[in-house]
């Protein structure tokens, strides 16, 4: 079964995966930009302008979580790391950037010993510290194992006034033994490429003249110095007599004026163009493009897509421990392999599972470990990080988080959610509060009746881990209900326990005639042809 984890990725690397068990390695880290990125939701037309949140911070300092990394790398086996590692914290000191680094190392530690002797890694980055990354990695996959340097041109334009345009960035392809996988990936001919070489037409099609006589360049060849038809090239022909006759009867041999032969190489015969380390036809994603899933550091499908066709096979496992939004996943899914992703937050989480259920129905089954299962796990999570609690909760009833990790003002809402009724007009709003307290106070609900009168919502969701009291829910239930015209109606104060959520004996209740219309979802992809494959 296909897997999908919450949580730091490398203990769960080291608990949860084995020796050897993974064939590709796509990984997408953090840059170490010293920024932070904002997830974009999509919102309904004649509402506010799209709401954000921020999904992660790309910052990193020296502290005791970085030493104790430090230490536990100085002590594994791979000759030569742990010399690399004490003369790059020589050189750049206890920084932001080596706190990155040690970051990077003790997970590329891990990737190196999941992969299978057959299997590559290719690690995206930027040139922020790409020069250090790639230190790292020949000190650990080893110098002869690395196979290239791809530069995917990532925008076509950039106003930088004092500098070279930055406009690329940097994939480092590494594989594990001599033995890797490699698949030759081709791309299409140009417009501009066929109208430049192929030039002739006869019945057969379009074609273009290629040489069959052998250069000064490429020497003599003894076996292919022949005459034929009169014509004996100084250096010889490019094929043997026997194989030369076959193209001639075949007419694929033509004359020049000159008496010189060319052999004729038809347009629709062939495979394209392998696959160069500088990938220019593979555009960023456009603001409106419908793949564009509002994920701040959202990479091209077909980006994936090329990696995963020429580094692995049907069948094979790939493994993204930084999978984001889930394009290398998706990419997996749709291109019949099995797959492994890792996130740190619950807004992944979240965004990927809808996005697989949008793009492959419910035939795409998998597993996910580590979101809360039962209320205690439940209880755990809102204990540990109240934020993620609250983004999986709200996740729980398919609305958007709200709010992120910023101090601010309690505007008592802590997720949204948008409906559209039989009617079609604009949507309406439902909003969502989630309490993570082991008890609720009394005048919860009413607070909550404010703020959805505040805000002009026709519902609001109590989400808590906490059941609710006799009296809370004799004051929801004053709310009265939302009319709709399809005949129903539903209360406008909804009391749901996280206990209720997750063994499915509380459910929202709400008209919902436009499905997608709190996130961004790709296309439905084709059915898959994993026969004997569930995913």
């Amino acid at each position: 079964m296909n897997r999908l984890f919450y949580g730091d990725n490398l203990p769960v690397m080291r608990e949860s995966l084995k020796d050897e068990s993974v064939d590709l390695v796509y990984l997408d880290p953090p840059f170490n930009s010293q920024r932070g990125y904002n997830l974009l939701f999509k919102t309904p037309k004649g509402q506010e302008s799209e709401a954000q949140i921020e999904a992660f911070q790309d910052t990193w300092h020296w502290g005791n979580e970085a030493e104790l990394e430090f230490n536990s790398i100085l002590h594994q086996k791979i000759t030569g790391l742990s010399l690399l590692m004490n003369s790059l914290r020589s050189f750049l000191g206890d920084n932001d950037v080596m706190a990155y680094l040690t970051m990077m190392a003790s997970r590329l530690i891990e990737l190196n010993r999941i992969l299978k002797p057959t299997g590559s890694l290719y690690l995206h980055c930027d040139p922020t510290a790409s020069h250090y990354l790639k230190m790292v990695l020949d000190g650990i996959f080893g110098i002869q194992n690395f196979r290239n340097e791809v530069i995917w041109e990532r925008t076509s334009s950039h106003n930088d006034s004092k500098k070279w345009a930055a406009v690329h960035d940097t994939i480092f392809f590494y594989s594990k033994s001599d033995e890797c996988i490699w698949n030759p990936v081709f791309t299409g001919h140009g417009e501009k490429y066929v109208a430049e070489f192929y030039r002739f037409k006869d019945d057969r099609g379009v074609y273009r003249l290629d040489h069959i006589i052998r250069s000064a360049s490429m020497g003599p060849r003894p076996n292919l110095a022949y005459e034929y038809k009169g014509y004996m090239p100084q250096w010889g022909w490019r094929t043997v007599r026997e194989k030369l006759e076959e193209l001639d009867k075949e007419a694929r041999i033509e004359w020049s004026k000159s008496g010189r032969p060319y052999l004729k190489r038809y347009l629709e015969e062939q495979k394209g163009t392998p696959i160069k380390s500088v990938i220019t036809d593979i555009p960023p994603i456009g603001a409106k493009a419908q793949e564009r899933l509002g994920y701040p550091t959202q990479k091209p499908q077909a980006l994936l897509e090329r990696i995963i066709s020429a580094s692995s096979n049907e069948g094979d496992t790939v493994f993204d421990p930084f999978c984001g939004c889930g394009t290398a996943v998706h990419a997996a899914q749709k291109l019949n392999r099995k797959w492994i992703g890792i996130d740190i937050t619950c807004l992944a989480i979240a965004l990927i599972k809808g996005r697989l259920k949008k793009a492959f129905g419910p035939s795409c089954e998998f597993e996910v470990h580590g979101l809360p299962k039962d209320l205690e796990s439940a209880k755990d999570l809102a204990r540990r990080n109240k934020y993620q609690f609250q983004w999986w909760a709200v996740s729980l009833v398919d609305s958007q988080p709200f709010q992120g990790t910023k101090k601010g003002p309690d505007t008592g809402i802590d997720g949204l959610k948008f409906f559209q009724d039989i009617d079609r007009k604009e949507a309406r709003k439902i909003i969502v509060s989630v309490k993570g307290g082991e008890n609720l106070k009394a005048d919860d609900v009413r607070s909550l009746m404010a703020v959805r009168d505040r805000e002009g919502a026709e519902i609001s969701f109590l989400i808590s881990l906490a059941e609710p009291t006799k009296g809370m829910i004799a004051d929801a239930a004053s709310a009265g209900f939302y009319e709709s015209p399809n005949g129903k109606a539903y209360p406008r104060v909804q009391l749901l326990t996280i206990e209720g959520l997750l063994n499915k004996t509380q459910r929202a209740e709400h008209p919902d005639y436009e499905p997608d219309l709190n996130f961004k979802r790709p296309k439905a992809e084709a059915a898959t042809k994993q026969d004997g494959l569930k995913i």
